[in-house]
């Protein structure tokens, strides 16, 4: 007899329940499909609360947390005051977070909800995808929504100096003949995995991946020994890596005499001999990324008459990479202009801001060998058609060749104006279409700071009392009164200091209330009139959301 589908859908989740080491649950709030299925890992369970209680350890405001219980589910209930999050934002990418904002005192439910909301906008601003998750998915802890965040801040702090403008000594791993422009364009997986063959050349044979080809775990064991510390510096003790566990013929038991090498150099992190043999791609690229900044033993090159001139990521390519990214497009962008040559990203952008893309005109990866370049071109050439034609952006001399070729100048001319569209767009839905321009944003900021009785004023996006702060706070506090806690706030004659400071508070405090902020402090310190329009944008679309309930 046939099956009925209910009978099916449940035969089939009763299978996937059993799968070794996966859960599976229920989803909860409507922005994370209630009623679908879901499943996470408890390997990665592990390996984040082990991970986490190491780094918070001393951390007065997580005691009421660490250390969490790696065999319970302790850190899906960690997770609901919001605090864990927006500490391990902080370890991830310093000074996010003004922690003068999170809420750390006796928090009652409102203020745990503000301080995942802050917790949320801010991983949005670092480059995480938060699409499709909610301050409630977080205080009731949803499993594979929780691992997920959390994976990719920690990510994002373990890749942060795998990128060669922060670590010259990775020009080392240029191969012969090899391009700086191509080291510089490798993701940092792809530059973590030619680390590992570097060391390995010494003795062992190049890994192509971290899954199938570390299971036995001697190639780790050759990466620990050329890596270990010999005793050369002044102050470095010497470790010796016994690799006599290398002739273990139990590959498991392997596994475990490796991390205990890995353990006297104390990198014994994310991964479990059982992660290893079963070649469990996510924990080892941790594992590997831990080991590269505890010990990267690489010496910059002398340039040998060779320019190693580079020219590190600039504030603006980071907001704009980290905004592509939040949204959750494919790939992911590591280098704002390579990244971009074969727009496919563009493309997808468009589609954020409402402009129609016929997908059935454009190419798609695996491109052939011969004629990719043509097929990427192509995307690029229709992408600068769609911007002029239908987005009707101005890009007066900007062609496809542009975008394929990485120009920086003609990138960043159509980037800026997709992520002023998407800013402006929020504002255009809720006044039923109606175009936004500057001047109305101006307008609406200084009406509302008179009805807030506040003295702030602003001329144009490039008025230097921006660099104070103080207007975007005043319009906080006008907005969403008790907000702003001015005991915080320098006021008078400020200096330097005193002005990052206040510009800390303000976009942290903005972000607590709701408002997706990308612009960074040092934006509203040096005026960039630019990322300064989305600050107020975005504030102006959180006030009028809020006036209609």
């Amino acid at each position: 007899m046939l099956m009925r589908s209910k009978e099916v859908r449940e035969t089939f989740r009763k299978c996937i329940s059993r799968r070794d080491g996966i859960r599976s649950f229920g989803g909860t709030s409507k922005i994370s499909s209630e009623g679908t299925q879901h499943s996470y890992s408890d390997e990665e369970k592990v390996a984040f609360v082990n991970w986490i209680n190491k780094t918070l350890a001393d951390d007065p405001d997580c005691k009421h947390l660490i250390p969490m219980d790696p065999e319970t589910d302790s850190l899906f209930k960690s997770v609901k005051d919001g605090i864990l999050l927006c500490k391990m934002i902080n370890l991830s990418q310093s000074d996010t977070i003004d922690e003068r904002v999170i809420n750390t005192k006796k928090c009652t439910s409102f203020t745990m909800t503000e301080n995942l909301v802050l917790a949320l906008n801010s991983a949005s601003a670092i480059g995480c995808t938060v699409v499709n998750i909610d301050a409630q998915d977080m205080k009731a802890g949803t499993p594979h929504l929780v691992l997920g965040l959390l994976w990719q801040i920690i990510k994002i702090g373990l890749f942060a100096d795998i990128e060669i403008s922060r670590n010259e000594a990775l020009i080392a791993l240029l191969g012969e003949s090899e391009e700086l422009d191509h080291l510089m364009s490798m993701s940092p997986e792809d530059i973590l995995l030619r680390w590992v063959n570097y060391h390995l050349s010494a003795g062992w044979e190049p890994i192509r991946n971290f899954s199938d080809d570390i299971k036995d775990s001697r190639a780790y064991f050759h990466l620990l020994n050329q890596i270990s510390p010999k005793g050369d510096g002044d102050d470095e003790m010497r470790i010796d890596i016994d690799m006599s566990g290398f002739s273990e013929s139990d590959d498991e038991r392997r596994a475990e005499l490796m991390l205990k090498q890995a353990d006297r150099l104390d990198c014994r992190q994310f991964v479990t001999p059982n992660d290893v043999v079963a070649g469990n791609h996510k924990l080892n690229i941790a594992f590997v990324a831990n080991l590269f900044n505890m010990y990267p033993a690489l010496n910059r090159p002398a340039s040998n008459g060779i320019d190693y001139t580079i020219a590190g990521e600039t504030r603006e390519d980071r907001t704009f990479r980290n905004w592509m990214n939040s949204l959750g497009v494919a790939p992911h962008v590591n280098h704002l202009y390579s990244d971009l040559h074969d727009g496919l990203v563009i493309l997808q952008l468009y589609e954020r801001i409402q402009v129609p893309v016929n997908w059935t005109r454009v190419n798609k990866p695996p491109y052939p060998i011969l004629g990719s370049n043509m097929k990427k071109l192509e995307n690029c050439n229709y992408a600068v058609a769609l911007a002029k034609k239908e987005a009707k952006f101005s890009l007066v001399g900007i062609g496809g060749e542009n975008i394929n070729e990485g120009s920086s100048m003609h990138t960043l001319a159509l980037v800026w104006q997709l992520m002023r569209r998407y800013t402006l767009k929020v504002l255009s839905d809720i006044g039923d279409g109606e175009k936004v321009s500057d001047q109305v944003i101006i307008d609406w900021v200084n009406n509302t700071l008179k009805q807030g009785q506040k003295g702030s004023y602003i001329n144009s996006f490039k008025d230097k009392s921006i660099s104070t702060s103080l207007p975007v706070i005043d319009l906080i506090d006008t907005i969403m009164p008790k907000a702003i806690k001015y005991e915080m706030v320098k006021t008078g004659e400020l200096t330097p200091e005193d002005k990052l400071n206040n510009a800390k508070y303000a976009i942290s405090v903005a972000r607590k209330i709701g408002v997706r902020v990308y612009a960074l402090p040092d934006d509203l310190v040096e005026v960039n009139p630019k990322m300064v329009m989305t600050v107020f944008a975005c504030l102006m679309g959180r006030s009028l959301k809020k006036v209609d309930g």
